[in-house]
């Protein structure tokens, strides 16, 4: 158990169309699916901020409050703040897919879930 922000950022990397961005306001890197943010963090700290459905949100943080939190700021999105040592690396994964999948353009994901069969 247990979950580093290089783990993250090799998942979300090996998703079609995925990158990291440095935000320099924010002093944090960025992995995306196009322009859309996916993950929020740096090698540096215990935890990333992971998008997550409004539903996936409430039951991760009623699941395991010692790993997930509602983000702040954009929590009411769903985001939730993953305190990474304790994160299950399957329901992370799962998340961080599920959030791809619905970022990503679906030609893409259609394609890469062909490649996967």
């Amino acid at each position: 158990m247990g979950v580093t922000y290089g783990d993250l950022k090799e998942w979300v990397l090996a998703l079609p169309g995925t990158s990291e961005v440095f935000v320099d306001r924010w002093s944090e890197y960025t992995l995306r699916a196009g322009e859309k943010i996916l993950v929020i963090g740096d090698s540096e700290r215990a935890t990333a901020t992971v998008k997550a459905s409004v539903q996936d949100q409430a039951e991760l943080v009623a699941g395991s409050p010692d790993t997930y939190a509602r983000a702040a700021y954009v929590g009411r999105y769903g985001w939730v703040t993953v305190t990474l040592a304790n994160a299950d690396t399957g329901e992370l994964r799962r998340v961080i897919e599920d959030a791809w999948r619905a970022a990503a353009p679906k030609k893409v994901v259609k394609a890469y879930d062909s490649a996967q069969a």
